[in-house]
């Protein structure tokens, strides 16, 4: 008896032991030099077996008050919210109230294509629905809280991109729709049903769901870097429901993943379903490599605020980090991280800066289109700095990083001028675009 307990104590401590080895030294260096040379400002929590060994909030939660980051510090979530969304779905399907084969036309008839999209293709965004938050004038539609049946409106007018089940696209469409649908067969607001399914039982301290923001006790302010840093925000946070209207902080997501992926929320038999890849979607999340591991999790992008969480199921691993400040790619950043959470070699960013004159900024301003892009690209300056503006969206500061080539941390955008051909490379998440001056 005494060698059993011994043998636990070993193991225990071990675990224990695993889960304290990276270097938290150098992690802080990380976040200290991003602090240090004004690149962001946010939060970060690291989970080790279902505990946390790791936290560092950075920056301001709002620096016209002069309040700096702390763990209380809550932020909007963007689309990490489709995994809740998911989770609720997968639960009412645990309990019969509909099934992955339930068409949408049960629900909402004057949507396109209703009669033959599933909730599956919903949830794995293969029901060829437009994306509503991709449409140019989506912003200036938005600054107004639209209510359900605008919404619905709006989907409808949209249309399709594609047949059910034909591909997989990205649609925050499908994930308002979703809400809606939980909504109706609990004939409860998403906020209370949030709250009964997901927030009391896992007593999550900083989580709701909000159709306004900016109002409650330390909700951080999101900010775009201009120079210096100028407030964003989301001002009708409503207008993206399930798909993007949850707020949180990072000890509270990784709380939430964390009892996800042990099936303590959905059944074991429901978590399988969820984590099944299909063309790069499973249900409420998606694969994210990281050189030979691969986790599983959600990122999310709104108004400033950019968040992403990770779990590493092999290494009992989860991250959450949510920033309200971005003026580095937030990849740069989760290279950082799990390379010295992981023990790779890694050195700490330099931060050196490249300058250009406002002369030589001339050589870039003009418009530029592509065949394959709904947007126009005007570029401007400004006290110094290269701005670019998309049709109907709001001017991007470009930081210049070498010769002819600009970058837009907070969206992961690099453009490369070809002065000679008159012509830019717009490069944004793998994806390339040639556009030619007009």
């Amino acid at each position: 008896m005494q060698k059993s307990i011994l043998l636990i104590y070993i193991f225990i401590n071990s675990l224990f032991a695993y889960s304290q080895d990276f270097d938290k030294g150098k992690m802080d260096s990380l976040f200290y030099k991003i602090e240090k040379y004004d690149k962001g400002m946010g939060s970060i929590s690291i989970f080790k077996n279902g505990n946390e060994v790791y936290h560092k909030s950075y920056g301001h939660e709002n620096i016209e008050e002069g309040i700096h980051t702390t763990k209380m510090t809550k932020y909007c979530i963007g689309s990490i919210t489709k995994s809740f969304t998911a989770t609720i779905i997968m639960q009412l399907a645990e309990e019969n109230k509909l099934s992955l084969n339930t068409k949408l036309s049960k629900f909402f008839p004057e949507i396109p294509n209703s009669q033959q999209i599933t909730i599956e293709q919903l949830l794995r965004h293969r029901s060829g629905l437009v994306n509503y938050t991709d449409k140019p004038d989506f912003l200036k539609w938005s600054d107004t809280l639209r209510t359900k049946e605008e919404m619905i409106g709006r989907f409808v007018e949209n249309g399709i991109l594609f047949k059910p089940e034909e591909k997989s696209k990205y649609c925050n469409t499908g994930y308002v729709l979703l809400s809606y649908i939980a909504q109706e067969i609990e004939e409860k607001e998403y906020a209370e049903i949030l709250e009964e399914r997901i927030i009391d039982p896992l007593n999550l301290e900083a989580t709701y769901f909000s159709k306004s923001y900016g109002k409650k006790e330390n909700e951080a302010q999101s900010y775009f870097k201009y120079g210096s840093w100028k407030a964003g925000g989301v001002s009708n946070l409503g207008n993206y429901d399930g798909a993007g209207g949850i707020v949180s902080n990072p000890t509270d997501l990784n709380t939430f993943f964390y009892a996800l992926f042990s099936g303590k929320i959905v059944s074991m038999n429901s978590l399988q379903k969820m984590k099944t890849i299909v063309d790069g979607y499973g249900i409420g999340m998606y694969q994210l490599p990281f050189y030979e591991r691969s986790a599983l999790g959600h990122a999310g992008d709104i108004g400033g605020f950019q968040s992403v969480s990770e779990y590493f199921l092999e290494d009992s691993m989860m991250f959450s980090f949510i920033a309200n400040g971005i003026a580095m790619s937030r990849n740069d950043i989760l290279e950082g991280v799990l390379s010295i959470y992981f023990g790779r070699e890694y050195n700490l960013p330099s931060f050196t800066t490249y300058k250009v004159s406002n002369a030589d900024l001339d050589k870039y301003l003009g418009v530029y289109s592509s065949p394959d892009s709904p947007y126009k690209l005007i570029f401007t300056k400004k006290n110094g700095m290269l701005l670019c503006t998309p049709t109907d969206q709001p001017s991007l500061p470009m930081e210049a990083i070498e010769k002819h080539k600009f970058r837009f941390s907070q969206a992961d955008l690099k453009i490369i001028f070809i002065l000679d051909e008159d012509k830019i490379i717009v490069s944004q998440g793998g994806d390339e675009t040639f556009y030619k001056e007009k």
